[in-house]
């Protein structure tokens, strides 16, 4: 295992996955991390679907895809750099994801928790989990936009009525090494007291 500091400075959205298998051994360390994420009133409202079917991992990424090609892209283009914008529509389009061999659907349990609280329960354990597959040497990335066609990815993973799907995590090992994440840094988002006073 990595130390801590040097597992949050590494870990990076990984878009490109060699197709080595996973162990459940290695996912249920992952998991296990996730759980122990804070959450609104310790209800722990999450719900992991781990998908290693091959035809219904395609189907997923066929839905990601739809999403790209009908305005994510579109989106993402005014929004990110070229060179990043490349490779996140490597990831989705061009195949980097489906390489992945295990993609996991993260969900919040609504009768588990209030509506309003779903988001700070549910991305602390997705940070977790990207964190614990960093120290175990696996590559994952936080992915929303097959959540944009939230009917046909419940109906994918057979997600009753009260438990909606927040992200699609593709969970593997890296291709190629990844390089360090581009990160600005902390002070220059930081103010003293009130918001004008720098760091």
């Amino acid at each position: 295992m990595s130390d801590f500091f040097t597992v949050v400075h590494a870990q990076r959205a990984c878009r490109d996955f060699a197709p080595t298998g996973l162990d459940d051994d290695v996912i249920a360390r992952v998991l296990d991390a996730a759980t122990f994420a804070p959450s609104a009133e310790n209800r722990q409202p999450w719900v992991f679907v781990v998908v290693r079917d091959a035809a219904r991992r395609a189907q997923l990424h066929d839905l990601a895809q739809r999403a790209w090609d009908a305005g994510g892209r579109d989106f993402a283009a005014g929004r990110l750099s070229a060179g990043l914008l490349a490779d996140v529509e490597h990831g989705i389009a061009g195949g980097g994801y489906r390489a992945a061999p295990v993609v996991i659907v993260v969900a919040a349990d609504t009768k588990r928790c209030h509506p309003a609280t779903i988001p700070a329960s549910i991305f602390p354990a997705v940070q977790n989990l990207c964190l614990a597959a960093q120290a175990s040497g696996l590559g994952s990335a936080l992915t929303t936009i097959t959540t944009t066609f939230a009917a046909e990815l419940a109906t994918l993973v057979d997600l009753p009525d009260t438990v909606v799907a927040q992200a699609v995590v593709p969970l593997g090992y890296p291709a190629r090494p990844l390089g360090p994440p581009r990160r600005e840094g902390f002070a220059g988002h930081t103010h003293r007291d009130r918001f004008g006073v720098p760091w």
